[in-house]
């Protein structure tokens, strides 16, 4: 058995909301491992474990970078939100987005090799990376960029630094606007139900289904009916329809005007989204959480030994 420490439990609860006895409960059936802890708060609790399942972990910005029918995108990490403020890291990121719309590198390495000087250091963009990170004291890294060229308008959008949207679209540039602001308020993964990926729709089923089957437990327990097997897996499929309609762009509420959805906001001014690509700062970057406490009595015990 794995032993549940008091900073796994603040992790597991700052990822999910959940009461710190139900995160420390789900983190000992789970021995230990966070995901699968987290999914058993999800089936328990419901929706209410998601709602921070996507909190930022890491520090940096998205920056942008369109001309006409060409762009790029880029996200630029750090270990501070302090550092996202200084003005030679932001000219580093603004220029390397620049750099990737203008020239098309193929990955990080080879936008690293692009020429290119700033704050004495050069001649290449890593080589000022790499005089940045000694001036200002801090890491910072390349992380990931899209470049646009596929002769599709553009429409983008920076909600401040921390997260960047950008549409592919054809029609009225204002409707495709407002679409990148939806996307950055409401965080469609695709965009129809069709497109949302499977392994996402398997996760969402299984979770529904043990959901269903905690109920039917609870129900025997208390002796009361348990739903026929044709109610429950209506009941899965339904849940499974909600969440598709819930991520997916064209069938989501229009955040300006919610009796429409963003596919009919569209339909009406003429305008058709091929394709949006979303950066949120730090997704998927887990952050260190340091133990203070055992921290604290470490040094303790260390200052000890040696007196």
């Amino acid at each position: 058995m794995a032993a549940i420490t008091a900073s796994m439990v603040a992790e597991l609860r700052g990822k999910t909301d959940a009461p710190m006895m139900e995160c420390k409960r789900a983190l000992t059936e789970a021995d230990g491992d966070m995901a699968k802890a987290e999914e058993l708060l999800r089936v328990k609790l419901g929706s209410k474990a998601g709602k921070a399942a996507a909190r930022i972990t890491a520090e940096g910005v998205v920056v942008n970078c369109m001309d006409g029918t060409t762009g790029a995108m880029l996200e630029v990490n750090c270990e501070t939100d302090f550092v996202t403020k200084n003005d030679s890291f932001l000219a580093l990121a603004n220029a390397a987005a620049a750099l990737i719309a203008k020239h098309n590198p193929v990955d990080v390495v080879a936008l690293g090799a692009l020429a290119y000087e700033q704050d004495g250091f050069g001649p290449c963009l890593e080589d000022v990376r790499k005089g940045l990170i000694g001036k200002i004291g801090e890491n910072m890294t390349f992380r990931r960029f899209k470049r646009f060229a596929t002769g599709s308008q553009l429409a983008s959008y920076l909600h401040g630094t921390r997260i960047g949207v950008v549409v592919e679209f054809e029609g009225e540039a204002l409707a495709a606007k407002d679409v990148a602001m939806h996307v950055a308020a409401m965080k469609p993964v695709a965009l129809t139900s069709a497109d949302v990926p499977a392994e996402l729709v398997e996760r969402e089923r299984s979770v529904a289904a043990a959901k269903a089957a905690e109920d039917a437990a609870v129900a025997t327990a208390a002796g009361k009916p348990v739903q026929s097997a044709e109610i429950v897996a209506k009941r899965i499929d339904g849940g499974v329809q909600k969440y598709l309609k819930e991520v997916s762009l064209f069938n989501q509420a229009f955040v300006k005007n919610d009796k429409q959805t963003v596919e009919q906001m569209l339909k009406s001014t003429g305008t058709s989204v091929k394709a949006f690509t979303m950066y949120v700062v730090g997704e998927g970057i887990e952050k260190k959480v340091d133990d203070f406490a055992a921290e604290v009595a470490a040094q303790v015990a260390a200052a000890q030994k040696s007196a």
